[in-house]
């Protein structure tokens, strides 16, 4: 499985070279690599009334992106904007399940934005959580009751603490059949 990193809009590279080291942990078969186009955060995604983007709007944008590389089995786009979808305040991500296309934002996973002092390794962490969680999608994974695996829908950021970055046993022999099933490598 090869997996292009999208930056959309402006994302710190050192923490998405800290990431993709992590996925190739998660994921050991697959390949990711940031993808050499940056894509501008769409100035149609902004909701004023919000002050957030609209995660639909970004995910849109990455999909076109994913379709047009053909070399890339799934594009995983990283904004550092606050993302929302209809009916909720905030979303950590959003993905095509299944499909080629992810995304995630950076914005709430911050110990700044909750105000605590800055701490790379925590940030670290919870983007990797979101990543995995986000490309767990890609591969048809919906979410896990379990609310230690990688796929539990996280409500707030300290479930997005609780959990692993890993999938539970259950949602890893769906992600081994799925990757079996298109003749995939994970």
């Amino acid at each position: 499985m090869k997996v292009g990193i999208l930056r959309v809009g402006k994302v710190d590279s050192n923490v998405l070279e800290r990431v993709c080291e992590n996925l190739r942990i998660t994921f050991p078969e697959a390949e990711f690599n940031l993808t050499p186009k940056r894509l501008a955060v769409p100035e149609e995604a902004f909701d004023k009334l919000r002050s957030q983007y609209c995660s639909d709007i970004l995910l849109n944008a990455i999909r076109s992106y994913a379709e047009k590389a053909r070399t890339l089995n799934r594009v995983l786009g990283v904004v550092d904007v606050d993302i929302f979808v209809p009916g909720l305040n905030f979303v950590f991500g959003e993905a095509d399940c299944p499909g080629k296309a992810a995304l995630i934002s950076l914005w709430r996973l911050k110990p700044e934005f909750y105000g605590l002092p800055c701490n790379m390794e925590v940030f670290v962490d919870r983007s990797t959580k979101e990543a995995v969680h986000e490309l767990g999608h890609t591969l048809g994974l919906e979410h896990c009751v379990n609310p230690f695996c990688v796929m539990y829908f996280s409500n707030s950021i300290f479930e997005t603490d609780r959990k692993k970055s890993l999938f539970c046993n259950k949602c890893y022999v769906k992600v081994q059949t799925f990757m079996e099933a298109f003749g995939e490598k994970c």
